[in-house]
């Protein structure tokens, strides 16, 4: 059946195998996570090579610095006020709802895990953050892997060849030809995709049986709930303003969405969605500067979680938590929110950064949150990765470079690509959007 051919189809039936052998053969399916770990590995792989070509394409053709000036204050902007919205967000709904109320945890000791997790955030600071961005040497930050130090490099190189290029730049066409490679390898890793999801997913459900699919307490409920209504009202809202359809953007990335929700993995999804988005219409330098930097900039999903988690420990704790000490969490958390969303256990050494900073809540009410980490992690994925591609097309409609006739010729036609097929045929495309 032609069906079966779709990728999407592929990781979903993928996904629904792992949870039936991670329920009736748990031993077997915890024996399935190297799959899991290999293909977002494979995929890691391809990031920093991947940003770096896009970016600096689509900058050479961006001959006003003024222009590249105003695409950074305009995406930065934007970051901060969705960002800052899916805070207020997540604090609404957890002082209404209350999910932690009553449990009266409030003497957690403190365990090996909250401990290591201490240690990591405390070196934490304003300045440090900055200045991480500058990598030790170039090839560190390839080395490395961190998103932020090759945005920093690709446009760095990028704005100096928009200012110097010559004309048939063989430094230009061996990015390009570069570029064409990178995508062939990708589509290449993508038939991996079902695989890597299964193993992902069953070893989870394997080792935290069924209560992974069925635990229905309070605090986890009301942040899938949040995020829900974050996405549809806020993002929906944003949308209609910037006359586009949220539900076509879903459309868009449903093969996205169901890798992040079998691998809880917001990684596995960059690398196919900055030639995915380009293809769909947004020009090659916005799809190339926005989309990386949101990865570390652009958290709604971050955000409510946040939101949700302090508030969650102040109640379980029993620890007074007034309006106004909630503003100033806040406002912490618009600098503790960012970077770092890739690194293991990122999101509880950004609440314990938060809360080491602002120190009117105990640190030992991270251990309230181990065991459901996973079910949170892959919300926050998911919201993060709907919220950066509503980025790249609200950006892209803001800039006038948004080809809404291209983004409707490709949901139309686009999705009936094989994976063999898109291998070869996006990697064309993307380079020859960048060259419009």
């Amino acid at each position: 059946m032609a069906i079966i051919r779709q990728l999407y189809v592929q990781v979903l039936i993928a996904i629904l195998l792992a949870i039936a052998v991670g329920l009736l053969a748990p031993e077997a399916a915890v024996q399935m996570k190297p799959l899991g770990d290999a293909f977002i590995a494979l995929l890691r792989m391809m990031l920093g090579p991947i940003i770096f070509c896009s970016v600096v394409l689509g900058l050479t053709h961006v001959r006003d610095m003024r222009q590249l000036g105003r695409l950074a204050f305009k995406s930065l902007l934007y970051f901060e006020t969705l960002t800052t919205l899916g805070m207020v967000v997540g604090f609404i709904a957890v002082n209404v709802f209350q999910p932690g109320d009553g449990l009266h945890a409030g003497n957690l000791a403190l365990n090996d895990s909250v401990t290591r997790i201490s240690n990591a955030a405390s070196n934490f600071t304003a300045i440090g953050f900055f200045l991480s961005i500058i990598p030790t040497t170039i090839v560190d930050a390839f080395a490395k892997g961190e998103i932020l130090q090759i945005l920093f490099i690709s446009v760095m190189v990028g704005a100096a060849l928009s200012v110097g290029l010559k004309t048939e730049s063989a430094i230009l066409r061996g990015i390009e030809e570069g570029q064409d490679v990178l995508f062939r390898m990708l589509g290449f890793i993508m038939k991996l995709a079902p695989l890597g999801a299964f193993g992902a997913m069953a070893a989870a459900i394997g080792t935290h049986g069924g209560a992974t699919l069925l635990y229905l307490g309070k605090v986890v409920l009301l942040y899938w709930i949040t995020a829900v209504v974050f996405v549809a009202v806020v993002l929906g809202g944003v949308c209609a303003i910037m006359r586009l359809s949220l539900l076509k953007l879903l459309r868009l990335i449903r093969e996205e969405l169901l890798l992040v929700l079998g691998t809880a993995s917001g990684e596995v999804a960059l690398p196919r969605l900055m030639q995915k988005l380009e293809q769909a219409g947004c020009d090659g330098a916005i799809v190339g500067f926005v989309l990386p930097a949101g990865y570390s900039f652009n958290l709604d999903g971050t955000g409510i979680y946040m939101a949700i988690a302090v508030g969650f420990i102040a109640q379980a704790t029993d620890t007074p938590f007034s309006y106004g000490q909630q503003l100033a969490v806040l406002a912490v958390m618009l600098l503790t929110s960012k970077g770092g969303t890739t690194v293991a256990g990122g999101a509880f050494i950004k609440l314990a950064a938060t809360l080491q900073s602002v120190r009117v809540l105990p640190l030992n009410g991270l251990g309230l949150l181990f065991g459901i980490d996973r079910l949170m992690a892959t919300c926050t994925a998911l919201t993060n990765v709907v919220g950066n591609t509503v980025a790249v097309f609200v950006i892209a409609r803001w800039e006038n470079a948004l080809d809404a006739a291209r983004l409707d010729a490709y949901l139309a036609g686009g999705t009936a690509l094989t994976a063999a097929e898109a291998a070869v045929d996006e990697g064309r495309a993307a380079i020859a959007g960048a060259g419009e």
